[in-house]
């Protein structure tokens, strides 16, 4: 069994370094608990903003939010996905998941490959998408990435899966309108749930899923509603739309047990 900790997080417009508190504070109020992975959303530390693409990237080792990831990785004794940053390189901007081992090394990194340029999102006149699938090897078993809008994409969560990964991470900042936030709110739930449970099931592996949550001006709101899957497409917890964490411990010989008679993602 694996201890699985997804941080839901409202950050703080800009404010790098209350947000990286909020977090260690989360991790600190559970490490009671066995803790052999920290997740956290897309842009955690900055929160989504169209300045933050201009004014706050990191360098290509993460800048000095990936160093503190790396700190308390190594503090807590615990494997990190640390959400995303902007990462600056070559004169490009990359939405990158820095994934960072116990001892506080950066042992492998995800820059989106899917950016988010439909209903008025801009996020491709910025970022420059990446362009390899990336598979981790933790100490307790082969973890995929992917971010955000990523989920849309069926055939990116099946070529993880394909990479025998036994459990897919994504951290995001999933927005509506505040409109939609406004009047159909549980409807927009209700279809982030459903994508999350047949991710899982489509491929047989675990998910897991860490959203920031809350308003974040007149035009958009974050949904909340982090989710960790079973290979049967079973929730296993999920948040509502409040700043909170969820713990799951996940049995991963389960996913080795149904690839083994039902391999489904190896067929196409």
């Amino acid at each position: 069994m694996i201890g699985v900790l997804c941080i839901q997080t409202k950050p703080v417009i800009g404010d790098k370094k209350a947000n990286i508190n909020i977090i260690e504070q989360f991790i600190k109020e559970n490490c009671r608990k066995t803790i052999d992975l920290v997740v956290m959303p897309e842009f955690f530390s900055t929160g989504i903003d169209h300045k933050i693409f201009v004014n706050e990237p990191e360098d290509k080792n993460g800048g000095d939010t990936i160093l503190k990831m790396q700190e308390i990785a190594k503090k807590y004794n615990t494997n990190i996905i640390a959400g995303s940053v902007i990462e600056a390189q070559n004169d490009k901007l990359y939405n990158t998941a820095f994934i960072i081992n116990r001892q506080g090394k950066i042992i492998a990194k995800y820059r989106k490959i899917h950016l988010f340029n439909y209903l008025g999102g801009t996020e491709g006149e910025r970022i420059t998408p990446g362009d390899e699938f990336v598979t981790v090897d933790f100490d307790f078993g082969r973890a995929g990435i992917g971010i955000c809008y990523d989920i849309r994409y069926p055939l990116h969560y099946k070529k993880l899966a394909q990479m025998e990964t036994e459990i897919i991470v994504l951290p995001t900042a999933w927005v509506i309108s505040a409109e939609s936030y406004k009047n159909s709110f549980k409807k927009e739930q209700e279809i982030w749930t459903a994508l999350n449970r047949i991710r899982a099931y489509d491929n047989m592996v675990y998910t897991v899923s860490c959203n920031q949550t809350g308003l974040i001006n007149d035009k958009i709101g974050a949904i909340g509603t982090s989710i960790i899957c079973s290979p049967a497409g079973e929730i296993i917890s999920k948040a509502d739309n409040e700043q909170c964490v969820l713990y799951a411990e996940l049995d991963l010989n389960i996913v080795k047990d149904l690839k083994s008679v039902y391999p489904i993602a190896m067929i196409d």
